[in-house]
């Protein structure tokens, strides 16, 4: 039989062969590369795949993030995996040549708006977004968010005709650099520190949708709810 062409081979993770710090380093340099030809964040379970079994991943990310301190870019945890980001402080130089945000994506304060309310309340349908905010949602704001991945379809809703949810996607998490929604600051705590006011958000410009009719698989949108006492 012929010799295996290379990308069939074996990877010898353990190299055992090579010196401890040799190999340390080869390690490191295996979950960088990896990291940096990927597109979406890598897993942990991923990296484990390029290194011993006694190797720990987090002191080897530990490492890598050390030696990163100068550069312009990081190693981040985002969405259940590692990728790398540029830091923040260069997001005004790269939206000034690029007119989008270091992500790539451009978002309007009604946008935020609907994607917040997505975040922490999912799932959730459009109808029930527009009776929180007192104005129907335009189905152009929900398409603007699905064609960036942010949001997708959930379950579908025990409301009569059971219309389809919104939720958040691992897009949206590695949007807002989240490793999971755990990580979303609570919605009451930013509002005692005055960091969020829920009548300013309310009160945000969203576009009403004017003409727009009711999907088929959402139902009616009825009148809107009174906050109980």
């Amino acid at each position: 039989m012929g010799r295996r062409p290379r990308s069939q081979e074996a990877l010898d993770a353990e190299l055992a062969d090579l010196p401890a710090e040799l190999r340390w380093r080869e390690w490191m340099d295996r979950v960088e590369a990896l990291i940096f030809a990927s597109s979406e964040p890598v897993t942990r379970e991923t990296l484990a795949s390029l290194v011993g079994r006694d190797c720990s991943i987090e002191l080897l990310i530990d490492d890598i993030r050390d030696e990163l301190r100068d550069r312009p870019y990081e190693l981040v945890s985002v969405a259940g995996g590692g990728q790398h980001r540029t830091r923040p402080r260069f997001a005004d130089a790269i939206r000034s040549v690029t007119g989008t945000g270091p992500q790539g994506r451009s978002l309007s304060q009604s946008d935020l708006l609907v994607l917040a309310i997505v975040a922490y309340h999912q799932p959730i349908t459009r109808g029930e977004i527009s009776r929180m905010t007192g104005k129907e949602v335009s189905r152009d704001t929900i398409s603007h968010l699905r064609s960036q991945e942010l949001v997708a379809s959930g379950p579908r809703s025990p409301q009569p005709g059971a219309p389809y949810t919104l939720v958040t996607t691992k897009t949206f998490l590695s949007h807002f650099s989240l490793e999971s929604l755990r990580e979303l600051p609570d919605m009451e705590a930013l509002e005692d520190t005055g960091l969020l006011s829920r009548d300013k958000l309310l009160a945000a410009d969203i576009p009403i949708a004017i003409g727009d009719e009711p999907d088929d698989d959402e139902g009616e949108i009825g009148p809107l709810s009174e906050e109980p006492d």
